[in-house]
């Protein structure tokens, strides 16, 4: 049976809709039910359903503006230093293991003295954590920079890197060295400014603080 073109679109978007409840991340979310709300509203003006196209195009109008707010609000970014043997840091990665392994795979964290640990906090609200350890005088390498579900926007990698570069710096840092665990977190890596290496690591060379 052959299916026409406006059957098409309805199914474009039933599909961007169902895909946009999946998501985790709150902009994602709003980003492809705004597609989807779009596309439908096409559909319903298309087919002579008007109620549909209206709905639609309110929704679509609803997402837009929750958008604009997120995009638009400061959020309030802090970084926490906490000891490798803190005891909510050891409840957090228990806590979030399952998903850790999803990005980290087969980290174990076992804290030694020339440790680094950071909870990064969005409003006040834990949004990560960032484990590294310094395995020369100037080269950090990164154990985990895992940011929760809800926080997967970029925001906290470029805050971590700008906030903490001179912490590090006057600690005599200027590489930090990351292994990418997953093509997800490779994409990440780079949308921060890493450099894929020939030995399959990632390197960021921090310039100097005056």
């Amino acid at each position: 049976m052959d299916i026409d073109i406006l059957e098409w679109i309805g199914y474009a978007a039933s599909l961007m809709i169902a895909i946009s409840i999946t998501m985790s991340s709150i902009v994602k979310f709003r980003i492809l039910n705004l597609i989807g709300a779009l596309i439908f509203s096409l559909y319903g003006f298309l087919i002579g359903a008007l109620p549909v196209g209206f709905m639609n195009l309110f929704i679509a109008f609803v997402d837009l503006y929750f958008l604009i707010q997120i995009f638009k609000t400061k959020e309030a970014f802090e970084i926490l230093e906490v000891r490798p043997n803190d005891n909510y840091l050891a409840r957090y990665l228990q806590f979030n293991e399952r998903e850790i392994q999803r990005f980290f795979p087969g980290f174990t964290y076992n804290p030694e003295w020339n440790d680094l640990s950071f909870f990064v906090l969005r409003d006040m609200q834990v949004a990560g954590l960032f484990l590294a350890h310094r395995q020369a005088d100037n080269v950090l390498r990164v154990r985990l920079d895992y940011v929760g579900p809800k926080y997967r926007d970029f925001k906290n990698g470029r805050y971590i890197y700008s906030r903490l570069r001179k912490y590090f710096s006057e600690h005599g840092i200027t590489m930090v060295l990351a292994d990418a665990g997953s093509k997800n977190h490779l994409k990440y890596l780079k949308k921060i400014g890493f450099e894929e290496q020939p030995d399959g690591s990632c390197a960021k060379v921090l310039e100097k603080t005056r």
